[in-house]
This record gives C-alpha cells, sequence and structure tokens, in this order.
C-alpha cells in the first residue's frame, strides 16, 4: 500500500515572470544602490561589487573567483532553494529570496516563520534585478549555473557568491555559504547533528550491512520529460548513500539521473521505491504509469514498498534541513512493517 505524503496532486501555479522596466530605469536604481554603498564606507567597493561599508569583511573563494564579503552580512538574497536552505538551516532570514514556482512562494517544508517576511525576487533562474537592488542587500547567494548570466548585474548590487552548480555538491556548497554567511560554528553544528541522524537510521535499519542489502529505487515524474530515475550523482543519491542503502543495478549510476519511458518503467525494480511527481501528476504521466500493469508488477510495489513523497522536499529543497525531514521519513518508511 502506498503512503501518500503531502505532496499535492496538481502542480503549485507557477509566479508570473516580473514585469521589467525599460534598463535605464534598472541602471537607474543599480547606480543609486551604489552610490549609497559608497556614501556609506570610508573604503571603495572591492573588485566583487557593493560594499561591506564599516564592517569587518574577509574573503571567500568561489566560482567566480576571489569574492570579499562582510563578516556578519545582515541583509542577504538568496536565489536559490538550495542557498535559501542553507540560510535557514544557518539561522539567517533572508530579506529576498527568489520563488520556487509554488502557491505559496517558497517550498513549503520550509518552518513558516522562518521564510514571513522574505521578500520574492523573482523565479529561480530569472531573478528580478530591480527587485534585489530595491532590498539593499549586503550579500547575494546563487550558483553558477543558475545565475552565472547575471553575475555581473549582480555583483554591482552587492557583493555576490556563486557556487558551480547545485544539487549532488550540496554539502560542499553548504560549506562556502555559511563562510559567506560567517556562520562557520553554526555549520559545524549542522552537520554534526545530520551524522548523527544517519547514524541513527542506519542503526533503526540494522546497520550498514543489513542497509546496504535494501536496494532503494528512486523516480521522478516530470511534466514535460521523460520518467527520471535518480542515480549517485544526485541531492537524494547521496543521502541514500550516507545512511548506505543500496541502489538498484539501473540506478547505480555516478549520474544525476536515467531518464526512461513508460514502457522503461521496470527500470525502477527494487526492494523499496519512493516516487514523487514535478508538475501535474497526468501530464508527468504519473497517473498513466502507477495504473499500469508494468508498475503493479514492480516487487516494491507488489510488497507494499512503495510511497510517494514530496517533490519540494525529496527534490527541490537541496539542504541539510530538508535532508533531516527525509531522513525521518527513509526511517518510518524502511522500518514499517
Amino acid at each position: 500500500m502506498s503512503r501518500t505524503s503531502s505532496a499535492r496532486s496538481t502542480s503549485p501555479a507557477r509566479p508570473a515572470r516580473p514585469v521589467r522596466r525599460p534598463a535605464a530605469a534598472l541602471a537607474a536604481v543599480l547606480c543609486c544602490t551604489a552610490l549609497a554603498a559608497t556614501a556609506c564606507s570610508s573604503s571603495s567597493p572591492s573588485s566583487s561589487g557593493g560594499s561591506g561599508g564599516d564592517k569587518n569583511t574577509h574573503t571567500v573563494d568561489t566560482a567566480m573567483g576571489k569574492v570579499t564579503v562582510p563578516d556578519h552580512p545582515e541583509r542577504v538574497v538568496v536565489l536559490d532553494t538550495a542557498e535559501l536552505d542553507s540560510a535557514i538551516t544557518l539561522g539567517v532570514k533572508p530579506v529576498g529570496a527568489a520563488g520556487a514556482g509554488t502557491s505559496s512562494g517558497f517550498l513549503d517544508y520550509l518552518p513558516k516563520d522562518e521564510v514571513a517576511g522574505t521578500k520574492n525576487v523573482g523565479a529561480v533562474a530569472s531573478p528580478n534585478l530591480e527587485a534585489v537592488a530595491a532590498l539593499h542587500p549586503d550579500l547575494i547567494l546563487s550558483s553558477k549555473v543558475r545565475d552565472g548570466a547575471h553575475y555581473d548585474a549582480l555583483r554591482k548590487i552587492a557583493p555576490t557568491v556563486l557556487t558551480e552548480s547545485t544539487g549532488a555538491p550540496w554539502k560542499a556548497n553548504f560549506q562556502l555559504h555559511a563562510a559567506a554567511l560567517g556562520r562557520t560554528a553554526q555549520a559545524a553544528a549542522a552537520v554534526s547533528a545530520y551524522d548523527k541522524h544517519v547514524a541513527q537510521v542506519t542503526a533503526a535499519l540494522g546497520g550498514r550491512t543489513k542497509a546496504a542489502a535494501v536496494k532503494v529505487s528512486m523516480v521522478r515524474f516530470v511534466e514535460g520529460a521523460d520518467i527520471r530515475l535518480y542515480g549517485n550523482a544526485s541531492y537524494i543519491g547521496t543521502v541514500l548513500k550516507d545512511v548506505g542503502l543500496g541502489r538498484p543495478a539501473a540506478q547505480d549510476v555516478d549520474r544525476l539521473s536515467v531518464d526512461v519511458s513508460p514502457e522503461q518503467i521496470d527500470k525502477a525494480g527494487g526492494d523499496a521505491l519512493f516516487y514523487a511527481t514535478y508538475g501535474d501528476p497526468e501530464a508527468a504521466k504519473e497517473t498513466e504509469v502507477t495504473a499500469g500493469p508494468l508498475w503493479k508488477r514492480l516487487a516494491a510495489v507488489d510488497a507494499g514498498r512503495a510511497h510517494r513523497v514530496d517533490d519540494e522536499l525529496w527534490y527541490q529543497g537541496i539542504g541539510y534541513t530538508a535532508a533531516d525531514k527525509v531522513l525521518d521519513e527513509l526511517q518510518q518508511d524502511l522500518t514499517a512493517k
């Protein structure tokens, strides 16, 4: 019997693309922001853009080179879900964040009080630069894969720290976020808590040898794309590996995912199966596949060990706050009789 989690049965409404003002208006906003920052500082802005004002600063190594940031930034803008998870994990409430396309703006697994008051500054990979500048941030966090094309504009607003990518390197990215935010002690505590939680789940499964014998299949139905079977080079793949769980042969690969058609869903075989949907279930073929005979013949489905989980949490969250909740669900579902 499948467990239905808090995943919605329909795709959340995506935020409309922000209305852009003419380039001259944006240039004026950026100019005013730069002038205001210079007026507050006795030193010239660093090459990374923006200024730390009269605050102490330090330098971090980013995907775009060395960037000078305030020791303790107070007005942080984050432009992807991983950066938002990092900030929340580290006890920082951003003044602005890119929206995740959900009805509430941000991913629903995040504590509501931790994102209350955070302004939506446009969609992931397409931020509204005017909205970002209007918040007068002293630090911007994102990744090159999302905002490399916007880097020159962003660095004129505030020091901008980009990781190279997102997903599988989430732990290294988190350390860079912590260094930029001046929260390395809090980061060490978060990592320690995660390691203890992982050990707890592994122990609940009977230890690493027994955990490795459980082949866990990860299936994601995606509107507008093939079905994705997630591999080891993915965020969720790294969490499963930390616990010591095994993977079916088709997914035990050093790739983000193996894409299959509905007719190839037999490659999703495993002892346990977790599936989620990005977008509308019917358009993403979830409805068709899970009602079909090939799905019902999967060993995990037949044994009642197929679990529908929240796409926002398991695939979009990408961070320690999300991982903590994923670990709870893994233990609950894999130890259920």
